[in-house]
């Protein structure tokens, strides 16, 4: 058997290390090539790691949080002697084995390789969770297992309840299932490896509850998890922790009657949309964002505050916050200042998808010089947008809803929508705040002279 140890690839250009967020395999799996071996983040892009070779995992680089090393161990996998050399993982990023005086892979002496289990006991963690496995065995408790002695025995299924301070592995669908359903995973014994609890380990118990079954049938909850931020999460942690820490926000609410504009709108999409595709409000209020700055160019910058510098641009790079299964992440409309109603909107509509599947690009998550953000039709009456930094202003849309407002003879319903303004207070002050905000009102409750040139 040969022993072929797959390196962190370079996953981008002047990339030197990059966040382990999650494993796709765990200790003894059998993989083949191509399949992903585990994900890395920089930056706010993340990658899947290929295997370039079939065989066993018998070593883990590291674990969901840590940062490696372009270039440092990721896995080893046992393959067959005969096999090839395996492919490096990358051309920057070779992989290599280790080999003996005739050239020839050899297994690293020690049973402490890099990537296998610590001399500490410390747990590795659950594959598909993020979540520590049961904790090994100490020096001078009984002999370990098979699966811990060898490297190559599955290990025995769990057949007894787990202790209050023990956490049953299992993955994040059954683990929901658990919940919805009340039951403690701790009292169901997983037949899977380590005691990894399935579907039809949870089918069995439901069928015949052995212990700790109560007279609603549900089982009192003990439970509690703590959950590593790590990935997107702990990017977004920290660029928040920026923005709250060190600016000053200004948040300004004003009520618009968009009565006239998503009249506009409909009678647009339904002209229209088969040809040039449908618009949402936000291309209007993008439109309106880019007459509004062409006279508060101040708005349409960004704060240098370690150097003291403000950079104000021409051309307007609209970031829209976007909602994503990996967390909140910011693709930018360039030049929005050139693009027409459908433009915009299609170009939304593509940054926004790109985002959700995880394959936007660096260039369109960085350089926006203001930003939108927006809750749909989830969103409240008002919120209190926190800045991009290190932009200097964010627009936010909240919903809308059709509401009577007082003409001067009578009430009459109109669709009314809150924007919810957030400046940084040392580059804007209070009336250039309202200035902008009031200009804002003025375009998107007469739309016409959204389409006026000056």
């Amino acid at each position: 058997m040969a022993r072929i140890t797959i390196t962190l690839p370079d996953v981008g250009e002047g990339i030197a290390e990059a966040e382990l967020t999650e494993w796709n395999v765990a200790l003894g799996d059998e993989v083949q090539e191509d399949d992903v071996l585990g994900t890395v983040m920089t930056d706010k892009a993340a990658v899947e790691v290929p295997s370039s070779v079939s065989g066993k995992i018998v070593a883990l680089g590291g674990e969901p949080g840590d940062t490696l090393a372009i270039g440092a161990t990721f896995v080893e996998i046992e393959t067959d002697a005969d096999a090839p050399v395996a492919a490096p993982a990358s051309e920057t990023a070779p992989q290599s084995a280790q080999a003996g005086p005739e050239g020839k892979p050899q297994p690293e002496p020690g049973p402490e390789a890099p990537g296998t289990a610590p001399a500490d006991g410390s747990a590795d963690p659950d594959p598909g969770t993020g979540a520590p496995a049961p904790p090994q065995p100490s020096a001078g408790s009984a002999e370990p297992r098979a699966s811990q002695r060898s490297g190559t025995a599955k290990p025995e299924p769990r057949t007894r309840a787990l202790q209050p301070n023990e956490r049953p592995l299992a993955a994040p669908a059954v683990r929901q299932r658990a919940r919805d359903a009340g039951i403690d995973l701790r009292l169901v014994a997983g037949t899977g490896p380590a005691g990894r609890i399935s579907h039809q380990d949870l089918d069995a118990w439901i069928a015949n509850p052995q212990i700790g079954q109560s007279g609603t049938g549900r089982a009192p909850r003990t439970d509690s998890e703590d959950i590593k931020v790590l990935g997107m999460r702990r990017r977004i942690a920290e660029k928040m922790s920026i923005s709250a820490s060190r600016i000053p926000h200004i948040t300004i609410i004003e009520e618009v009657d968009v009565t006239a504009v998503e009249t506009l709108r409909a009678e647009l999409n339904a002209s229209h949309a088969a040809a040039r595709g449908k618009l949402t409000v936000l291309p209007f209020l993008m439109r309106a964002i880019v007459r509004a700055v062409a006279e508060q160019p101040q708005l349409n910058a960004t704060f240098d505050d370690e150097a003291g510098v403000i950079h104000q641009s021409g051309a307007v790079h609209v970031g829209i916050a976007t909602q994503t299964p990996n967390g909140l992440t910011v693709p930018v409309v360039r030049h929005a200042e050139a693009l027409s109603l459908w433009e915009a909107a299609a170009e939304i509509g593509r940054l926004a998808q790109s985002a959700r599947d995880g394959k936007a690009k660096r260039d369109e998550l960085s350089g926006s010089t203001i930003s939108i953000t927006s809750l749909g039709p989830l969103g409240a009456l008002a919120t209190t947008p926190i800045i991009n930094h290190p932009e200097v202003a964010i627009v936010g849309v909240n919903k809308m809803a059709v509401r009577p407002v007082w003409d001067g003879q009578a009430f009459q319903p109109r669709t009314m929508m809150n924007l919810s303004s957030s400046f940084d207070h040392r580059i804007i002050d209070g009336w250039d705040a309202a200035v902008f905000v009031q200009k804002l009102k003025a375009l998107l409750e007469n739309p016409a002279l959204l389409f006026i040139d000056e």
